[in-house]
C-alpha cells in the first residue's frame, strides 16, 4: 500500500490516495466534493439529457450504486434549457440526484456534428440536431452553461480531433484547446458557482495518436495547476494498442495526486487496462446502449440475449453479480422482452449492465487494497472478453 496523499484545491475538491497495486500503476483514491465522496477507480453512467436511459434515480442510487452521473453540456443546453434549469436551482434538483455531477463541456457533441458546424479561434458556431437553430459555444461560454447546470466537475471547452487525424491538424486542434483552457480557467476564476456549493474545472489533454504531441499536452495541462484531469480524443475508433499507449504515457506525466479521468472508456477489457496503467474515472454509453439492444455485460463474459440458444434458459441472467435484477429475472424472460420490444427490457438489460460495470470497479478496488490486482485483473479481461 503506498503513502496517503491529499489534494485540496481552493476548498472545491479533495482528492485522496489509499493504496497503490506493487505491480502496476493501478491505485484506489476518494475524490470529495459538496455531494458526497467518490470511490476511485470509478465507472461513471452517462445521463445525456439529465437522466440515465431507461434508468430510474432510485435504482442508480440502490441497486446499481453509482457514486456519480454525467450530465451533457450540449444537450441539457438545448433541452430544457438554462432558464428552466437555473429556475430549477440546477441539475441536481431538477432531476432529484442527490450524490455529485460531471458534466462534459459539449466539445465531443460539437465535434460530431460535422458540417453543422464551423470552428474558430473565438468558439464553434453548430446548428442544433433538433430545430437547426444556430448557436455559438466560446469558451466563457460554455463555463457559464456548465455553471448554469450546476455539476461538481465541469470539463474545460476542449476540440476532440477524429481518428485518423493529420499530425498538422491535430498540432493545431491540440494548440487551440490549450489557449481555449486558458480562457475557461480565467472564466471559472472570475465567476462564482451559482447554487451555493463548490465546482472544480478538470482540463482535456489531447494529441491524437501522436507522442510528442501527447506529452506536450499532458505537459501543458498538468502545469495548469487544476483539480483533476481528463485525457481526451481517444476510443474514438484508434486501436486499442495506440489507446493504452497513449494513456500510458499520459499517466506518466499528469500530476499522481489528482484523479485522471479516460473519457468515453468503454468496454470492460479497456477499464481493467487502463486502470492499470493509472487511470481513476471513467464514463460510457456502452453498458446503456448496448442493454437496449441485447447486449450483456455478466460475469461469465458477454452475452446476446437475442440470440435462441437462451430462449429456454430460465437460470438468473447473473446469480453471481447479485442485485434484483440480475437475481430475479430470467435469460428466458428478459430475451422475451427484448424481442417483443416491450420497455421493461430495456430498463432491467440497462441496469444489469451499470450494476456490472459498478461492480467490476468495486472489485478492482478491493483487489488493489488487497495487492492482487495485476493477477486478478488478467484473469478478468480473458473472462469479459469472451462471448457465451
Amino acid at each position: 500500500m503506498g503513502k496517503v496523499k491529499s489534494s485540496n484545491f481552493a476548498n472545491c475538491m479533495k482528492f485522496q490516495l489509499r493504496s497503490k497495486d506493487p505491480h502496476s500503476n493501478a491505485r484506489t483514491g476518494v475524490i470529495t466534493t459538496d455531494h458526497g465522496e467518490i470511490p476511485t477507480p470509478i465507472f461513471m453512467p452517462v445521463g445525456t439529457a439529465g437522466s440515465v436511459k431507461a434508468v430510474h434515480q432510485r435504482e442508480l442510487e440502490s441497486d446499481i450504486d453509482a457514486k456519480i452521473i454525467l450530465g451533457n453540456t450540449y444537450h441539457l443546453y438545448l433541452r430544457p434549457g438554462l432558464e428552466v434549469l437555473e429556475q430549477a436551482g440546477g441539475l441536481h434538483r431538477f432531476n432529484g440526484w442527490k450524490r455529485p455531477i460531471l458534466t462534459d463541456s459539449g466539445g465531443y457533441q460539437v465535434y460530431s456534428l460535422g458540417a453543422n458546424r464551423k470552428i474558430t479561434e473565438a468558439g464553434v458556431v453548430f446548428k442544433s440536431h433538433i430545430d437547426g437553430s444556430r448557436h455559438t459555444f466560446t469558451p466563457e461560454r460554455v463555463m457559464d452553461i456548465e455553471r448554469t447546470i450546476g455539476a461538481d466537475i465541469i470539463m474545460a471547452f476542449d476540440e476532440c480531433t477524429p481518428y485518423p487525424c493529420e499530425y498538422g491538424y491535430a498540432k493545431n486542434s491540440m494548440q487551440l484547446t490549450h489557449r481555449w483552457l486558458k480562457r475557461c480557467v480565467e472564466q471559472v476564476n472570475s465567476t462564482p458557482s451559482k447554487y451555493g456549493y463548490d465546482q472544480a474545472l478538470f482540463p482535456i489533454v489531447q494529441g491524437s495518436v501522436y507522442k510528442d504531441l501527447r506529452t506536450e499536452s499532458a505537459e501543458f495541462i498538468a502545469s495548469q495547476n487544476q483539480p483533476g484531469n481528463a485525457i481526451g480524443g481517444l476510443s474514438v475508433g484508434e486501436p486499442h494498442e495506440l489507446m493504452y499507449e497513449m494513456t500510458d504515457q499520459v499517466c506518466r506525466i499528469l500530476p499522481s495526486d489528482r484523479p485522471r479521468y479516460l473519457m468515453g472508456v468503454g468496454t470492460p477489457e479497456n477499464i481493467l487496462e487502463s486502470i492499470a496503467l493509472g487511470i481513476d474515472m471513467f464514463d460510457c454509453v456502452m453498458p446503456t446502449r448496448n442493454a437496449r439492444n441485447g447486449m450483456l455485460f455478466t460475469t461469465q463474459g458477454i452475452i446476446n440475449i437475442r440470440n435462441e440458444k437462451w430462449k429456454n434458459d430460465l437460470t438468473a441472467i447473473d446469480a453471481k453479480l447479485g442485485g434484483y435484477t440480475s437475481t430475479f429475472y430470467s435469460k428466458a424472460y428478459l430475451r422475451h422482452l427484448i424481442i417483443a420490444k416491450e420497455i421493461l427490457g430495456a430498463q432491467i438489460a440497462s441496469i444489469h449492465n451499470l450494476t456490472f460495470y459498478l461492480w467490476l470497479v468495486k472489485q478492482a478496488r478491493q483487489k488493489i487494497e488487497e495487492g492482487t490486482f495485476t493477477e486478478w485483473k488478467n484473469n478478468m479481461v480473458k473472462i469479459v472478453s469472451t462471448r457465451l
